[in-house]
């Protein structure tokens, strides 16, 4: 037999659409080089914040925005998106880098570019379309409020040896270490977010991202000037060339080939790579793939509304896994389509995949030319950046509409998963989200399921009730519950199934067992079943019974027929 996994499976797909089969001229280069120079500048800064906030050293997100953002581009299904290390999974790196270390993260990222090149060869690209909005609004709000509350302490310059990995000890340890506040780090992190907050609204088309880190920078500067310490990628972090020199900050050297699993785990000693250390790793894998399938998939939704331009899913989901797959033997952690960084892309003239491959350009010069400037750059500006694109994340404006518009059901959903991911892991918030929405909708479609008799002039003495909606498990036993009430004296019962979409194991199971108990003098006709009820009762070899069981096409046959035969009925 003739697989056909590899259906509709093209590799540089959104490349080949983009720049092959249609002209591409040096017009569209122009533009293209444009969108990916203006994308770049915001990703340089957010790829660092993004990695510090993970539990990485910056340059680590660098490299994922540079080789995964390549290998993304070339490979998935969406010409507009640009790839790179994202705030939704800030929530699940950081606890694996401080179990596992960067070795351990590493290989969890590794094993997620698996997950979800299976997940595109099998088709699965259209799944974004049974989340349920409620769902992902209360888990992107449930990992905003996490993102956020883990800057507190570098936008404050916070004393802390330790913080609690759970979020209610983590929020009291940081109330806690409030007296401890830096002045130097609040007042640059307070001026990186005013600028933040007020450049876009002067209308000058160079994102804020730049002018801010700048003058939150010269803050600094005149800080030092007074002699106020403030924290910065230099005085954090550290490196190790291959040639044994030590150096701080950001090392200026393109990325390096590695394996993950010869890179020392959070204690400082070698990797143990054997099945012990995968199965610890793949729940945080299997978050990761879900999640990186997730944000991708809606970023090309957001993209196909704003070009009319329509992504092809499973191509995205391969481009994603094989991008996951790839970046971490370059030192790259987990990415995934960026939403703000790929709209970005659009407003500034982005016409194909050429846009991102400059941004990842732009990123690799970033590395050579300018990492010794990189290390000055404050931690609380940095913790300013993440603070915002929590707040973008938490997408309160829905939040607060949703509380406002929304039935109670979606209400219910949206607070739990958001709850569910603050306190515990987005995992368990989307499972349980995912499975309390189905019950709360298969509730609100099993009300929807009702019968009705016909009038009495219409059908003379006979007793005819239709049934409108589907009679599937959740519905089914109420409605034949009902219907043996209503027809206790009757000795002929006649059901119209017209409005009857489906039957299901449930629905045909009481079907049988109401039309089994009938006392013996009664006799049930089924009139007007649709197509896919009545291949459920064919293939269930449910055939009438003289007497007790008929089927007719239409309700007008079926009492026309009944009206011949009434006196003996009778």
């Amino acid at each position: 037999m003739k697989s056909h996994i590899f259906t509709g499976i093209r590799p540089f797909s959104a490349l080949i659409e983009a720049c092959w089969k249609e002209p591409y001229s040096l017009q569209r280069l122009i533009k293209d080089t444009i969108a990916g120079v203006t994308v770049g500048i915001i990703a340089i800064p957010l790829s660092m914040a993004l990695a510090i906030g993970s539990g990485v050293a910056p340059q680590y997100g660098l490299y994922t925005s540079a080789v995964a953002g390549i290998i993304i581009a070339l490979f998935g299904g969406s010409r507009f998106s640009v790839s790179g290390p994202t705030a939704a999974f800030v929530v699940i790196l950081y606890p694996v880098s401080q179990q596992f270390g960067l070795a351990g993260l590493l290989i969890a990222t590794l094993l997620s570019g698996l997950i979800l090149m299976f997940m595109g060869f099998a088709r699965l690209g259209k799944l974004i379309e049974f989340i349920p909005l409620p769902v992902t609004l209360g888990f992107t709000s449930g990992i905003g409020i996490t993102i956020g509350t883990m800057q507190i302490k570098d936008f404050f310059g916070l004393q802390l040896n330790t913080i609690p990995a759970e979020y209610l000890g983590k929020l009291a340890a940081l109330v806690g270490a409030l007296p401890t506040f830096n002045l130097g780090d609040t007042l640059v992190g307070v001026a990186t977010m005013a600028v933040l907050v007020y450049w876009p609204r002067l209308g000058i088309r160079l994102p804020a991202h730049l002018p801010a880190l700048l003058i939150g920078s010269g803050v600094m500067v005149v800080l030092w000037a007074f002699h106020l310490p403030v924290a910065t990628i230099g005085t954090r972090f550290g490196y190790v060339l291959a040639n044994g020199a030590h150096g701080q900050g950001i090392p200026p050297i393109l990325p390096q080939w590695i394996l993950p699993w010869n890179l020392p785990d959070a204690h400082g000693q070698p990797m143990a790579f054997d099945w012990h250390t995968i199965s610890a790793l793949l729940p945080a894998a299997f978050s990761m793939a879900m999640l990186g399938a997730i944000e991708s998939l809606l970023c090309a939704v957001v993209l196909d509304g704003m070009t009319g331009i329509k992504h092809q899913s499973n191509n995205e989901l391969i481009g994603q896994g094989l991008g996951n797959i790839v970046a971490p033997f370059f030192g790259g952690i987990t990415a995934t389509a960026a939403i703000a960084r790929s709209a970005a892309n659009v407003r500034a003239g982005a016409t194909s995949p050429v846009s991102s491959l400059v941004h990842s350009g732009l990123v690799l010069l970033a590395l050579l030319i300018l990492a010794p400037a990189l290390s000055y750059l404050p931690m609380s500006a940095m913790a300013a950046l993440l603070l915002l694109v929590a707040w973008n994340m938490s997408e309160a404006r829905k939040v607060i509409y949703l509380l406002r518009r929304a039935p109670k059901d979606d209400i219910a959903v949206m607070l739990l998963c958001m709850s569910l991911t603050v306190l515990f892991d987005m995992v368990i918030a989307i499972t349980v989200g995912i499975v309390l929405a189905s019950l709360l909708f298969m509730r609100r479609i099993a009300s929807m399921t009702r019968i009705s008799e016909l009038p009495q002039s219409a059908v003379g003495q006979y007793r005819v009730f239709r049934i409108n909606g589907p009679l599937f498990f959740a519905a089914a036993e109420r409605i034949f519950d009902e219907l043996a009430v209503l027809t206790r004296d009757d000795r002929l019962i006649v059901l119209q199934w017209d409005a009857v979409p489906v039957l299901d194991a449930g629905g045909l199971q009481a079907f049988v067992r109401f039309s089994e108990h009938l006392a013996a003098d009664k006799q049930l006709i089924v009139t007007d079943i649709p197509f896919g009820p009545l291949k459920t009762l064919a293939r269930a070899n449910i055939h009438p019974i003289e007497g007790r069981l008929a089927f007719y096409p239409t309700l007008t046959q079926a009492l026309q027929e009944l009206a011949e035969t009434t006196p003996a009925v009778a």
